[in-house]
């Protein structure tokens, strides 16, 4: 395998949008960057590989998940280059702090958070720093969204961004 997608979400507080399900069926792996609110979420989630990697938000211990012991803080590798995810709240309330995340994270590619629920691509320099909105109901800021990475094992790494309308 040569290249690697990666639906990228956040901030569902109990619904994912059906058009976000479609794109994340799409691709190889899915990863929610926090405040999940609910286990039948992640089933909904169903990337090619079944691969899914998931953190916990501010929000999730009050919303009963089933599976109450995800982490704070994942990082997993994608043909050498490390990705983090965290929900981003330990970092700033209102805009967490992308230098404090990049001095937390500093041998990641890419740094991914949620929280804000406001989309977020910062490439200005290594790590990238990105937050793909929020893919539910509570939020959108314009309406539920969320990312697509596309790794390739030359390195060459491609973010594309998805924003769909409030109504279904």
């Amino acid at each position: 395998m040569t290249t690697v997608t990666i639906a990228v979400i956040s901030d569902t507080h109990a619904h994912l949008d059906p058009r976000i399900i479609e794109i994340i069926q799409e691709c190889d792996i899915a990863i929610h960057a926090g405040d999940i609110c609910g286990s039948d979420i992640l089933e909904l989630m169903s990337p090619k590989s079944g691969k899914i990697y998931a953190v916990t938000g501010n929000n999730d211990p009050y919303c009963h998940l089933s599976n109450n012991q995800l982490p704070e803080v994942l990082s997993f590798d994608v043909f050498g280059e490390k990705l983090t995810i965290e929900h981003g709240h330990e970092h700033g309330h209102h805009r967490p702090d992308h230098d404090s995340l990049r001095n937390a994270y500093p041998d990641s590619k890419i740094i991914i958070y949620g929280h804000t629920h406001k989309k977020i691509i910062d490439q200005s320099r290594t790590p990238w720093i990105v937050n793909p909105g929020a893919a539910g109901k509570t939020r959108t800021n314009g309406g539920p969204s969320c990312l697509v990475i596309t790794c390739r094992k030359d390195k060459e790494w491609e973010i594309k961004k998805y924003r769909f309308s409030d109504s279904v």
